[in-house]
């Protein structure tokens, strides 16, 4: 099989995520007008761009002092409700801009007093029409169904957001990311795990992918890629949420994939997690968490060599390679999922 466009999309990233931050590092004192006029955020978003706020939740809550919920879309647009949103800072996001429940949701919310802002690679889209601050990511466009480089710049946009919102963190943190992920694409395709962990999920009817804190909305988000290009079963889940009765189905059937930065305070629980996998009988795949995830893990993909609260810029490219290598390995196009289409439109 020719090169997939998922495949190809998957290496534009380093220059989309210096497009990204070369545009939207200017706008932190937009966010921060903002900010001074809010307390609190909610992250409106469906799939893949809800992956991306379960980061910006974890962002924002460990590094601004804010609280920060995801938002409940259909509360706006089936249950019609009103909720009290002063004081709070609304931020939808979208990788097309055109999901009218995003919109919509986004209307509701500055309809009940929330501030408002816009991540999209849509620029010029309803979604960034209907915000008071867009921050449109440079992803260019993108044509595989299974987002990849949108997804990323979404997170990017996402740093810049914390940053606005005054995040104890490090600029130099966030203009490493784009050398680091081209490095990251390159040692992944080489990696001597790669093809081993192919050949055995491509054996198994599923999987169990666990991360904490920082990571675990890429948890989430390598477990809906397995899902919608692979067609396996695979449940995302906080390893503490997964310690918490659902390890019961990790066996030799079923392997749990770990995903870690390589650094911060979630990392020993992983380790601990691929030993206990493994322990049990079962094989345990790690992405990232440095030499003692590897080690504890049956195979493993190396990480970024990033800080921890930008680390799932990078963290979830090794599992974007590893979902398209094990979809053209299942015999199925990655590009073309069944039953997706690029802009999803929900009641």
């Amino acid at each position: 099989m020719s090169t997939s466009r998922m495949r190809a999309e998957i290496g534009e990233q380093p220059e989309a995520l210096r497009r990204t931050l070369e545009a939207l590092l200017p706008r932190t004192a937009d966010i921060a007008q903002l900010a001074r006029e809010t307390r609190q955020v909610l992250f409106i978003a469906r799939g893949s761009s809800d992956n991306a706020a379960v980061y910006g939740r974890y962002l924002v809550e460990s590094h601004t002092g804010r609280l920060a919920t995801l938002a409940a879309p259909s509360i706006a647009t089936t249950y019609k409700r009103k909720v009290d949103l002063s004081g709070v800072l609304a931020v939808a996001i979208s990788q097309s801009g055109k999901t009218e429940e995003i919109v919509e949701t986004l209307d509701w919310a500055t309809g009940n007093g929330a501030r408002t802002v816009a991540i999209t690679n849509g620029a010029g889209s309803p979604l960034a029409e209907a915000a008071e601050v867009a921050l449109v990511t440079d992803a260019g466009d993108e044509l595989a169904v299974p987002a990849t480089k949108t997804y990323t710049t979404q997170l990017a946009a996402l740093s810049v957001l914390g940053l606005g919102l005054g995040a104890d963190v490090e600029l130099d943190d966030l203009r490493a990311v784009p050398d680091e992920v081209q490095r990251l694409i390159a040692i992944t395709e080489s990696a001597p795990a790669l093809p081993e962990i192919v050949e055995e999920l491509a054996q198994v009817p599923g999987a169990v992918v666990s991360g904490r804190g920082i990571a675990f909305g890429t948890a989430l988000e390598l477990a809906l890629k397995i899902k919608e290009a692979c067609y396996l079963h695979a449940m995302g889940l906080s390893y503490a949420d997964l310690l918490h009765g659902p390890i019961a189905v990790v066996d030799a059937q079923t392997p749990a994939l770990l995903v870690a930065a390589e650094e911060g305070p979630t990392l020993p629980g992983t380790v601990a997690l691929a030993r206990r996998v493994t322990t049990a009988g079962a094989r345990a795949y790690g992405i990232g968490g440095g030499k003692g995830l590897a080690e504890s893990s049956s195979l493993a993909l190396p990480g970024p060599a990033l800080a921890e609260w930008v680390a799932p810029l990078g963290l979830i490219v090794p599992g974007q390679i590893l979902v398209e290598n094990l979809a053209r390995r299942l015999g199925i196009d990655p590009d073309v999922p069944r039953g997706l289409n690029k802009v999803t439109q929900t009641d």
